[in-house]
């Protein structure tokens, strides 16, 4: 990890020279939520046959087994990564470790197209009220669908309550069909604005990248890069624990100019090592 300027490199078969464990973000790099961007596919399947290690880590309140069917519907090659670890499943690990009393809790879930991946198993009743909710999940966003004053009013009861708030989707913007919207990190900023207190599961705080490491065997962080287009979450998170990060110009800084970027740099201290305009080999 450098202090200094980012280094250009024209794509990933020069990353795969220098390094042996990669942690890649999916939503922006792989693909944008409906097709591989070009060359994904075929880069992600190269390091694979390059005997590269890779772990897709990704900010999605969703458990990492629906991530991965959708990888494979999206077109890319099973087997292709090692691991996929979502914010979603460290959640899900920990509130079925923290609930193996057996003790019910009811859950105000707010997730996206009606998801229900992200509590199934677990001893909770879902509520649709912030009035009687024991917990609140924020698993994802519809911010195409409401306004933030839709879960102003939904969240206002339970901040007001003290109940304790689960962010697994920290990402504040996302994008959809309609262009950016505000995403379910924008949603946890608000639970916090009404006096509610919110945990941060998922990048860039440091458990998710512990439970990444353990997955990956703990390899000295000089072999591992991190591969993201978020300069708040991928490459923040990735320099706080100490790792190589390479920041992608696709994605959610699609059409951001050079200026933009280094605007971002500073604001969140975080300049990446190296710079790619794609992943692609």
């Amino acid at each position: 990890m450098s202090t200094a300027a980012p280094q250009p490199l024209s794509g990933i078969s020069e990353l795969a020279a220098r390094f042996d464990y990669f942690v890649l973000d999916q939503f922006g790099v792989l693909h944008d939520g409906a097709a591989p961007y070009p060359g994904a596919v075929e880069a992600l399947s190269r390091l694979k046959a390059a005997g590269k290690k890779s772990l897709l880590l990704s900010n999605s309140g969703k458990r990492s087994a629906p991530n991965e069917a959708r990888l494979v519907r999206l077109g890319f090659e099973p087997g292709s990564w090692d691991h996929f670890l979502s914010s979603g499943e460290v959640a899900w690990r920990l509130l079925a470790d923290e609930l193996r009393s057996g003790a019910h809790a009811r859950c105000l879930l707010i997730a996206r197209d009606g998801d229900r991946s992200a509590i199934e198993g677990l001893p909770l009743t879902l509520t649709d009220s912030g009035t009687d909710a024991d917990i609140v999940l924020l698993s994802g966003s519809e911010g195409d669908c409401y306004d933030l004053d839709y879960y102003r009013r939904l969240l206002e009861p339970a901040a007001a309550r003290g109940v304790r708030c689960l962010c697994t989707n920290p990402d504040k913007v996302m994008l959809t069909s309609l262009g950016p919207r505000f995403g379910a990190g924008r949603i946890a900023e608000l639970y916090a604005e009404l006096g509610g207190a919110v945990e941060w599961i998922g990048k860039p705080f440091p458990r998710i990248y512990e439970a990444a490491l353990a997955l990956l065997g703990n390899p000295a962080p000089d072999r591992v890069v991190c591969v993201g287009d978020s300069i708040e979450h991928d490459i923040a998170g990735g320099r706080a624990v100490g790792l190589n990060t390479a920041l992608v110009a696709t994605g959610i800084l699609e059409t951001s100019s050079a200026a933009e970027r280094e605007r971002l740099f500073a604001e969140h201290g975080a300049p990446p090592d190296l710079l790619l305009p794609a992943f692609a080999w």
